[in-house]
């Protein structure tokens, strides 16, 4: 069973719909929409945010903060979590980042991009 892991700034920033506006406002609608795909397929999903945290109140997905504020850090948390991860021939990470999925690749993830992952989850709900 595929479980995801997805970058999540990277997955919302790749809709040009103003969400820097409202930062926090998209990540907590982009938590929603992967809360309702989970449900819906039965998947496993993690998303790795960063920033500051904040309370993102979605039932059925892990939502994560990068532990420290800098450039990348959510990328270096992704990282980490694949290649700990016992089997990560199972873990596809969601990302358009090129060196983030280098990095995972070579530790054994799929790769699935943003855009790509974005048109499923909406075609589902």
């Amino acid at each position: 069973m595929t479980r995801w892991l997805v970058d999540g700034m990277n997955v919302v920033g790749s809709t040009p719909d103003g969400w820097w506006k409202d930062r926090q406002g998209a990540m907590r609608r982009l938590a929603v929409e992967l809360a309702d795909y989970a449900r819906e397929s039965g998947t496993e999903m993690t998303v790795v945010f960063d920033g500051r945290p904040f309370e993102v109140d979605t039932e059925g997905i892990d939502v994560r903060f990068a532990s420290r504020r800098s450039r990348n850090a959510a990328d270096d948390e992704i990282a980490r979590m694949v290649e700990e991860d016992t089997n990560p021939a199972n873990v596809t990470v969601v990302t358009s980042d090129r060196e983030l999925v280098d990095r995972v690749r070579s530790n054994g993830a799929q790769i699935e991009s943003s855009r790509s992952f974005l048109n499923t989850i909406r075609s589902v709900s």
